[in-house]
């Protein structure tokens, strides 16, 4: 089979290398056509455009920042895809924007798999991330061992719309862990305590996260890399309070962390690293969280 992945931006360019690492059939496209140069190099075909790209396919693969932008793509994706084909959707999107887009693409015969990514970039660089996959079961069956190549824990969650629930589950998840992270590292710091060391207690206890093992590093590091926006991240947040209300459920921790983040955009801009919302305490109490040992990127 012959796959396409549009969306070479962070998290996309690593997903749409793994493919190609595991001897798939790619061709890619982005509007920065710059970022398709590794791609190319290992042994990629370039498109011109998302239809040029569907036309030359079987399968396509997106990972876009915004549901407007995958709707966008997605039309033009539907000028060139053949009956059924599949779009492969690898972006974090709201239940009913899924919902609505997997109904455009079988209004022309095209079969939607629901499979955002959750884990970090530094693991789909090592095509180690988390895939939560939605979706009829002969299609997540059809394209396994495309999903095994990109990550090596893959859940199938049911149908449409399943998938943008539990990503977004699993987002608010990690920004309330990241705030709360940050405030355990404060506390370790104004008792005096040595950072690193504190770090490595905290990993080895009951108390340790999937956010403080890896992004607590970046920002004892200080350098907050994590390859993923403020404004990310309040998307994000914004589906999970979205869920609350549709769903019933109080999310008092979720509220406050959205609060928490729509004051770090505030202070640092939607471009900026969303593990700089630890930076906003930092401010506030005129001390940092820094230790040595710990690196600048997680790989």
């Amino acid at each position: 089979m012959k796959y396409g992945y549009i969306g070479l931006g962070n998290l996309g360019g690593h997903i749409a290398m793994s493919l190609i690492r595991h001897g798939f059939d790619v061709t890619v496209y982005d509007l920065d056509k710059a970022l398709s140069d590794r791609h190319i190099k290992a042994g990629a075909k370039w498109a011109a455009s998302p239809k040029d790209l569907a036309m030359q396919v079987d399968h396509v693969f997106t990972c876009l920042p915004s549901p407007v932008v995958s709707e966008k793509v997605l039309a033009q994706l539907l000028e060139g895809m053949k009956p059924g084909n599949t779009w492969i959707e690898n972006s974090t999107n709201g239940r009913d924007e899924i919902i609505r887009l997997s109904a455009m693409a079988t209004s022309k015969n095209i079969r939607t798999l629901e499979a955002p990514v959750t884990g970090g970039v530094h693991l789909a660089a090592r095509g180690e991330i988390t895939v939560l996959a939605a979706g009829d079961k002969d299609l997540f069956e059809l394209h396994h061992k495309a999903l095994e190549a990109i990550g090596n824990k893959i859940f199938h969650m049911g149908p449409i719309g399943s998938a943008a629930v539990i990503k977004v589950i699993t987002n608010m998840l990690a920004f309330i862990h990241l705030v709360a992270d940050a405030e355990a590292l404060m506390l370790a710091k104004r008792g005096g305590l040595d950072l690193g060391q504190a770090w490595r207690a905290i990993t080895a206890s009951s108390g340790t996260s999937f956010v403080h093992e890896t992004e607590g590093q970046l920002i004892l590091n200080g350098s907050y890399d994590i390859a993923f926006t403020m404004d990310l991240a309040l998307k994000d947040l914004g589906f999970a309070m979205n869920f609350g209300k549709e769903f019933g459920v109080p999310l008092d921790l979720a509220s406050m962390t959205n609060q928490t983040f729509v004051k770090g955009k505030a202070a640092f801009g939607g471009a900026a690293q969303s593990t700089q919302i630890a930076k906003l305490l930092e401010d506030a109490l005129n001390t940092d969280l820094r230790a040595e040992g710990f690196p600048a990127r997680l790989t």
